[in-house]
């Protein structure tokens, strides 16, 4: 059994290191993608994990695939294929670490995996099924990760989602809300950004995680705030955990999937439903999750910036 499956993108960060004396940068190039930054979370903290996609036949493609290997995360769903490229994500970081994005994925090798290529003895192994939107911006991908979410939850997985919005993937403003929509409306667990509460909806944080609970029946919600902290609730009610402070900030690539991982392996060792948490115990969970993100910012990369456990609990 895996206590994790995710399904979706894996690709290749580059990110500045340096800037030569006319303005162009040298890239250092980084594992990534939000559900392999996830799951390297989940498997740094002690749990088993497997993820579904698929990479070019190419050099990034089976060094990604190694890299996952090296780290314990089962393979056998990630598809190799010669037809296309391992998708390429280029990062520019501001004086602070913040990141914007471009991407070379026209199409990239993630969005390619067919519903046909979805492999359910995987998802039967897994007790709870992560997913993004990422997924979810281009055919056949899209319907894959339909076809995955539709079996995972007939066969009474516990589904996790975090949006993940990334604007440059997506033809309009409203095709990645649609998408969005849909993906909340099937999860159980929801990671969410303040942003993307705002993108969505133009409501606090606060309101956002009331709203998914209510409206969506979302059993637990976690909205990030940012260097700040975050935000959790679920039924039996909610406050605010802040992140650790003075830590030096490098580059927030992939803080955001390693919080999700760090908080869902977490909650998995209370082994109780997500609804039933009560308000100490996901405070517990969120203080570890904001200090596991808080310290991967302290170096470059996504997958490979999730520190062990005993550095997280030096400082909660």
């Amino acid at each position: 059994m895996k206590d994790v499956v995710a399904l979706g993108e894996l690709l290749i960060d580059f990110a500045p290191v340096s800037t030569d004396d006319a303005g162009y940068p040298t890239l250092k190039a980084q594992p990534g993608g939000a559900p392999g930054n996830f799951l390297a979370a989940l498997q740094k903290y002690g749990c088993s994990t497997a993820l579904l996609g698929k990479v070019g036949d190419d050099t990034f493609g089976h060094l990604l695939k190694g890299t996952l290997d090296k780290l314990g995360i089962d393979t056998r769903g990630i598809l190799v294929d010669p037809a296309v490229f391992t998708t390429l994500a280029f990062v520019t970081l501001d004086a602070t670490g913040n990141r914007s994005f471009s991407f070379a994925r026209k199409p990239g090798a993630d969005t390619c995996l067919r519903p046909e290529e979805v492999d359910t003895a995987l998802l039967d192994e897994g007790k709870v099924f992560h997913f993004g939107t990422l997924s979810l911006t281009n055919e056949p991908a899209r319907s894959a990760t339909r076809t995955a979410v539709s079996y995972a939850k007939e066969h009474g997985k516990l589904i996790s989602f975090d949006p993940n919005l990334r604007k440059p993937l997506w033809p309009s403003d409203d095709a990645a809300k649609e998408q969005i929509e849909w993906g909340l409306h099937q999860a159980d667990i929801v990671k969410i950004s303040d942003e993307e509460i705002e993108f969505l909806w133009g409501i606090s944080p606060e309101e956002g995680a009331q709203k998914l609970l209510k409206e969506y029946g979302v059993r637990l919600v976690y909205a990030t705030l940012g260097p700040k902290g975050c935000h959790f609730a679920n039924r039996q009610g909610c406050s605010e955990v802040p992140s650790p402070t003075g830590l030096h900030v490098i580059d927030t690539t992939g803080a955001g999937d390693i919080f999700g991982g760090s908080a869902m392996s977490q909650f998995l060792r209370l082994n109780k439903a997500p609804e039933d948490l009560t308000v100490e115990e996901m405070r517990t969970v969120t203080r570890f999750a904001c200090c596991a993100a808080s310290l991967s910012t302290q170096t470059h990369g996504g997958i490979t910036s999730v520190v062990p456990e005993e550095e997280v609990r030096a400082i909660l």
